[in-house]
């Protein structure tokens, strides 16, 4: 009910600023083409999704378990655009387009009762990602003329949600024994150990600002781009352990993000620019772990020590086409 609300609320602002009157816009504007479709390619770098979760009985040691799985992948896709007299909205859709990861998946123990802080088991594998998904969708409503900006600075807050599904497979790796005297050899873990799903709801609201630039560093039509905005959010994911068949573990948790980015765009002709954007997201939830083992399975729930986080750093460029 609370997505259909929001969804609802961002429609609702959509039409009142659809029927602005053109008396509202900034008489400095020229000529806006109200739609744009922008193809993009995103690479993400020293970026993880991970999850943990601590011991609910003595002698409580947080974390029992920490899994870090790699998102160091190559996307693409496409971002349509409509803007109105004092306002636009977008809709992004991306897909991984690479499956191997760039960067190893890590599984770390601290299950020894009697030495709750020393690390008991450690495994470091390779990771494939499988078809995964982003969206995000937005409303920015400008607003430097009301508040006496100058014409080369366009200020807009912004509303929206970004909902990521992240599909990934540990695999091909090895286990360790660190504790100090455990002499047990590493394992070799052949094939498939871990399949992996997490999705994050955002809901954000934040600013984003144009800079006209060109005209200080003489290149024409050239763009400083930032947004800055904090999301609630809501996260779940699943994880199977293939080598113990029957073993999956579930988590449900609420938290925030911050997100940051800045870009340069530059027109090439009358209807197509090129953009250039770096990119940040922190996300940071807490919440419920659930685990179901066994057959017949036995169901353990618990919150203490659950903690499940991300974080995205990537480069992108794009074509974006006005008409």
């Amino acid at each position: 009910m609370r997505r259909l609300i929001y969804l609802l609320f961002i429609l609702l602002a959509l039409t009142g600023a659809q029927a602005a009157p053109a008396s509202e816009t900034n008489r400095n504007d020229t000529a806006v083409k109200p739609w744009s479709v922008d193809l993009r390619v995103k690479n993400y770098f020293n970026s993880h999704t991970s999850y943990e979760f601590g011991n609910p009985n003595s002698p409580y040691q947080a974390p029992l378990s920490r899994l870090e799985f790699p998102l160091n992948t190559w996307w693409a896709g496409a971002e349509v655009r409509r803007s109105f007299p004092r306002a636009s909205a977008g809709l992004e859709v991306l897909r991984n387009v690479s499956g191997e990861a760039d960067g190893t998946f890590k599984d770390s123990d601290w299950d020894d009762n009697a030495k709750p802080n020393v690390k008991t088991i450690y495994s470091e594998l390779n990771c494939r990602m499988e078809p995964s998904y982003a969206v995000r969708g937005d409303l920015d409503l400008k607003v430097s003329d009301w508040i006496g900006l100058p014409a080369w600075l366009d200020l807009r807050p912004v509303i929206g949600f970004r909902w990521q599904r992240f599909t990934l497979v540990a695999h091909d790796g090895t286990q360790s024994y660190p504790a100090p005297g455990d002499n047990r050899p590493s394992q070799s873990l052949p094939g498939d150990a871990i399949r992996f799903e997490q999705t994050y709801w955002q809901y954000f609201l934040g600013v984003r600002t144009a800079f006209e630039i060109g005209k200080h560093v003489n290149v024409s039509q050239l763009k400083l781009l930032m947004q800055l905005d904090w999301a609630y959010v809501e996260g779940s994911n699943e994880d199977h352990h293939l080598l113990k068949v029957n073993r999956f573990t579930y988590d449900k948790t609420q938290g925030d993000a911050w997100h940051a980015s800045i870009g340069l765009k530059t027109g090439l002709t009358a209807n197509l620019n090129a953009n250039l954007e770096a990119d940040y997201l922190k996300i940071q939830t807490t919440g419920s772990h659930r685990m179901v083992n066994g057959v017949p399975a036995t169901h353990t729930s618990w919150n203490y020590g659950v903690k499940v986080w991300s974080e995205q750093t990537s480069l992108m460029m794009s074509l974006e086409y006005s008409f």
